[in-house]
């Protein structure tokens, strides 16, 4: 009968576990960026799948995450803006300036 008592309350435990929601995945590390003002900015461990507005517009963009992100044009992470920065690697851009970023 104790047998039987540990197995179901392992197994019941097991169920609460597997039955609690999962954390949002982030990507580890930090983007830091200066915007056509020349401010510096920077986000740490951001969200994956989430949008990150860069403020006034970026002219230098440093991935510090293991992540691979993608700059978009628009405000709204919809008009990607040339090549995905991988993982620790930065990127310069001109006209136009990417004005948000996606982490995946």
């Amino acid at each position: 009968m104790r047998l039987h008592r540990t197995v179901v309350a392992a197994l019941g435990a097991l169920a609460l576990v597997t039955a609690l929601p999962t954390s949002a995945s982030a990507a580890n590390g930090s983007l830091h960026y200066v915007n056509v003002n020349g401010d510096d900015f920077s986000t740490d461990n951001p969200v994956s799948g989430e949008c990150y507005l860069l403020v006034a517009g970026a002219v230098h963009v440093d991935n510090g995450t293991d992540s691979v992100a993608t700059v978009y044009a628009d405000h709204g992470c919809e008009e990607p803006l040339g090549a995905p920065l991988a993982p620790f690697t930065a990127g310069d851009f001109g006209d136009p300036v990417p004005h948000s970023v996606m982490f995946s």
